[in-house]
């Protein structure tokens, strides 16, 4: 569902621009748009203040998959401070179209912890954008390192214990899930896997009626901040 005639737009929030239809796509039983991940990690950004947590929107994601050429890259990159990134957190999304808005048909998580200096991925469709992660984490792995020379280049792990969808939309959902408990790991830290991830975390607490629940819990997000919006007084 895209936008169309008539979809209006109903909350702005940081950088993020939400219409009409994003309510209709939660509430329904629909693939997400990239608007509602980047809504959501923004939000996340919110509530987990922190200058060593990067959650990238789906288009600097998209954008790093398909730069042309590595000069572009490298300027495009800079702003992000990624070698000052303890936890970095990408949405990955299958489109294979650059010309093409709001494409795709899979989303799914990367994310990187410095510490363990490694790359996660996690799919909740049996590995089905392995590929695009890989993609994605070949582009930017070097640039995790101050020395872009570095031959300690972070190592990629395909996450097996990743929650499953049940049906064939809910993979974004997923994401945005899968984000949110890493980043309360993150904070917390209590429950720390032998390999010094977050994965017993993520397994613990995304499920399918996890997943359902949170999509009324993202609409619910939504109503509240458009509340507080409307009820704003006007600046003098």
């Amino acid at each position: 569902m895209g936008k169309s005639e008539g979809d209006e737009k109903i909350l702005s929030y940081n950088d993020v621009v939400l219409r009409k239809s994003d309510l209709d796509i939660l509430g329904g039983p629909y693939y997400l748009n990239d608007r509602i991940p980047e809504f959501y990690f923004s939000y996340l950004s919110t509530t987990h203040p922190s200058k060593d947590i990067l959650l990238s929107p789906p288009s600097i994601a998209f954008w790093i998959m398909n730069c042309p050429d590595a000069e572009s890259l490298d300027d495009f990159l800079k702003p992000l401070n990624l070698c000052d990134k303890k936890l970095v957190i990408f949405p990955v999304n299958d489109n294979n179209d650059v010309s093409k808005a709001e494409g795709g048909n899979h989303w799914s998580l990367l994310a990187f912890y410095r510490e363990a200096n490694v790359f996660v991925h996690h799919d909740s469709h049996k590995g089905m954008n392995k590929y695009h992660a890989k993609r994605l984490y070949r582009a930017v792995a070097r640039f995790m390192s101050a020395d872009s020379n570095s031959t300690s280049n972070p190592s990629y792990l395909e996450c097996v214990e990743s929650p499953q969808q049940v049906n064939g939309y809910d993979c974004g959902v997923y994401v945005i899930a899968i984000a949110r408990t890493i980043c309360r790991w993150y904070e917390q830290r209590k429950e720390v896997d032998r390999d010094g991830l977050w994965f017993s975390a993520v397994v613990k607490e995304v499920s399918p009626s996890f997943v359902t629940n949170m999509r009324s819990e993202i609409l619910g997000l939504i109503r509240s901040l458009m509340a507080v919006k409307e009820y704003q007084p006007a600046s003098k």
